[in-house]
């Protein structure tokens, strides 16, 4: 069991949330749901906790109410082994009232902000021939939704 767990505070969906981000990912489940009690401070038998996974990675999700939102200063990146499981995601996340950001960053219909990045990105951004590192980081810059084909592209020149 992980020590440290990302906690999610939404205001009244953190199931549906879960729902949703677990039929995603493969390796992810609900793994618990804790409803309030007579004692509050939500009404009894509303969902007050979900605890999923998410490839493996445990979250809890908290029905929090309107208090807090999600920022961008917090996002769930996620390494892309390639352009499918890129447009995949892309399109899940940004469904149903979700929106495209730049740079491979977008905000799901629940506000939470996911950076759906190629790994080969990664790769090239930190390799060692710096020239070509550049123009990738210049090319990303343009985009939306990254696009594999065009950042190997620019790392050729």
């Amino acid at each position: 069991m992980q020590k440290i767990s990302t906690f999610l505070w939404f205001d009244d969906r953190a199931e549906e949330a879960a729902t949703f981000y677990t039929s995603l990912f493969p390796d992810s489940r609900i793994t618990r749901v804790t409803r309030h009690g007579r004692a509050g401070p939500g009404p009894a038998g509303s969902v007050m906790t979900v605890d999923f996974e998410l490839a493996g990675r445990e979250y809890v999700a908290l029905n929090g109410g309107p208090v807090f939102t999600f920022t961008e200063a917090v996002s769930l990146q996620v390494e892309c082994e390639d352009q499918q499981e890129v447009d995949r995601l892309w399109a899940g996340l940004t469904a149903d009232g979700g929106e495209p950001g730049p740079c491979g960053w977008l905000k799901d219909r629940f506000g939470l902000s996911w950076q759906i990045t190629p790994k080969v990105l990664l790769d090239l951004v930190g390799g060692e021939d710096r020239a070509a590192a550049d123009r990738v980081t210049a090319a990303m810059l343009r985009m939306g939704k990254l696009d594999i084909r065009s950042l190997l592209d620019a790392a050729r020149g």
